[in-house]
């Protein structure tokens, strides 16, 4: 044939994840593209000489996987060589976090920063003996005296830190804590080493933040952290003056620059959608309008590869460690839940959401507005569709990040006006033994309803969020399957269980509608981008229990091999 194919893929288990879900068994891919899909032999018909044919050999292939909510700056800066990797599975205990440090200190300059990420209470084998104990500054004390020391929280909501850094930071037991955080004490009234939300500013000011070129450095490496888990496309989910005390700055508009540059120099081997962030958690309107100003990518950069197509605004808290806006309070100790964690009250609070939303809105973004507690999700919906009656925009696809507790009203709103969740089963899988003690089992079951969602005709899309779970999809897909706990295998929720191509639609076709970009990504068709991942086995036979350990075994993106297993 003349213009035969630079690729095929044949013998597979190729789940296209288009409208019926079908599958194939081969791929053809020229000058980037997909150019057909069918039976291995009429696929193999489109070869030529110099045509590269890989046998699948019953393995699965897949659309190149979208992780729609993902910090690949902020996640890059918080893995070595840049920071310390404090969390599950490299860490189980207090003890070994210590090693880890008195190890960094062999290496590390005198009074340089030693910094880190990823601790959890929930599974450090001290905590598992005795809920009463946690990490304190003498555990770091002991090995870094003369280095100060910050550890950041898998959830990014608190940090532990030695007394070095609380002496620098000038933290003592008479210091009072910015608004919407806490130093934790003991019970000498001397501060713990713990510090909790906006608290951790007092610290993280003072770490030197990293250059232009260090975050191009970890947005390379990120990236190609992500190719070996078949991720070939993610957003960057809040970038900008706003992200400047957000894990460790990682968020900050430095960080866009570093995509701008790794863009225009051709060396952004990911397509990366970007939420602007005007404005800091518990901003204001005016905050938002300012912020805006000379924020975005220009117009030089590759669309297909760096865009920027919304804005993100922070309505509430996370659970446990910042307040979600509930209806009614949660939480053993009560009082959770009735405000915004910021202080303003209800009506104020919902006000100037109101505002925020339908300023970004009437600018022509999409909003992607961080938010977990039913009532918050209330007002935030409702804000989406009073700034739509104001300012008609026919295809705004808005979206709620997190959306924990959003009623079965509410989704129903969402899929009338064509809006949708973006939902995290991996914290799910991380977090619900504890949730159930925190929010009650009732309401720790509902959370995340996936099911629902997709049921009402949301295009529900699930995302690592990463730095805070890993962005291993597959574990991903079988928490949304499977709806267990990490700790214990319990069960929470079984009715938002989903099926596979519920699963795999939010990691794939549904984050492309997010991106404005399902015409040309996120099923395997011909005319679409050639951007594949293929796993090591078959899919649909494995037992879900069993996917987070299927390595991937290739990623294409634009119909070029950007990761190979060594096999």
């Amino acid at each position: 044939m003349s213009h035969p194919a630079d690729l095929i893929l044949v013998n597979g288990d190729v789940l296209t994840v288009d409208a019926d879900f079908s599958v194939a068994r081969a791929v053809a891919v020229r000058d980037g593209r997909i150019l057909a899909v069918g039976e291995t032999a009429e696929i193999e018909a489109l070869a030529g000489p110099d045509t590269r044919v890989i046998d699948l050999a019953g393995r699965t292939l897949l659309p190149g996987i979208n992780d729609s909510h993902l910090h690949g700056a902020a996640w890059g800066l918080t893995r070595p060589p840049f920071a310390l990797s404090v969390g599950s599975p490299a860490v189980e205990s207090i003890a070994d976090i210590v090693e880890v440090v008195r190890q960094a200190t062999e290496t590390t300059p005198a009074g340089e920063w030693i910094t880190g990420l990823g601790w959890d209470v929930g599974y450090l084998r001290e905590v598992l003996a005795d809920p009463a104990r946690r990490p304190h500054r003498g555990d770091l004390d002991a090995v870094s005296p003369d280095h100060p020391v910050a550890l950041t929280d898998f959830s990014a909501h608190m940090l532990w830190v030695n007394s070095k850094a609380l002496e620098l930071a000038g933290i003592t037991r008479d210091t009072v804590a910015p608004a919407g955080g806490v130093i934790d004490v003991g019970a000498d009234g001397e501060p713990t080493g713990i510090l909790k939300e906006a608290a951790q500013s007092l610290v993280q000011s003072l770490i030197p933040p990293a250059t232009v070129e260090q975050r191009k450095e970890a947005i390379r490496s990120a990236v190609a952290a992500l190719h070996a888990e078949g991720i070939t496309s993610y957003t960057e989910p809040g970038l900008g003056p706003g992200g400047t005390q957000i894990l460790g700055g990682g968020l900050s508009t430095e960080s866009l620059e570093a995509y701008v540059e790794l863009a225009q120099a051709g060396e952004l081997a990911a397509r990366v959608r970007v939420l602007l962030l005007p404005a800091a958690i518990g901003g204001s309107a005016a905050d938002l309008v300012a912020g805006l100003e000379n924020l975005g990518v220009p117009e030089d950069v590759d669309q297909d590869r760096l865009a920027v197509i919304g804005v993100k605004i922070f309505a509430d808290g996370v659970p446990p460690n910042e307040t979600a806006w509930m209806h009614e309070p949660y939480g053993s100790a009560g009082g959770y839940g009735s405000l915004c964690v910021h202080g303003a009250t209800a009506a104020l609070q919902e006000a100037e959401l109101r505002e925020m939303i339908r300023h970004a809105h009437a600018a022509g973004y999409q909003l992607g507005v961080h938010v977990t507690g039913d009532r918050g999700i209330d007002a935030v919906i409702e804000a989406f569709v009073a700034a739509n009656e104001v300012h008609p925009r026919p295809d705004a696809r808005h979206y709620l990040i997190h959306g924990d507790f959003v009623s079965a009203e509410g989704l129903a709103k969402l899929a009338a006006h064509g809006y949708s969740v973006n939902m995290n089963p991996g914290i799910k899988w991380m977090t619900a033994d504890m949730m159930d003690d925190i929010l009650g089992k009732a309401r720790s079951e509902y959370q995340w309803p996936v099911r629902s969602a997709a049921e009402a005709g949301v295009a529900v899309c699930s995302s690592s969020d990463a730095p805070i779970t890993e962005p291993n999809w597959r574990q991903a897909v079988a928490s949304m399957m499977l709806r267990e706990s990490k700790a214990t295998g319990k069960v929470s929720g079984p009715e938002q269980c989903v099926d596979l191509a519920t699963a795999l639609r939010a990691y794939t076709v549904n984050p492309a509608r997010q991106d404005f970009a399902e015409a040309w990504k996120g099923t395997v068709e011909a005319g679409k981008v050639a951007d594949l991942c293929v796993l090591a086995g078959d899919l649909r036979a494995a037992d879900p229990h069993d996917f987070a350990a299927i390595p991937v075994d290739l990623t294409i993106l634009d119909g070029e091999v950007v990761y190979e297993r060594a096999r």
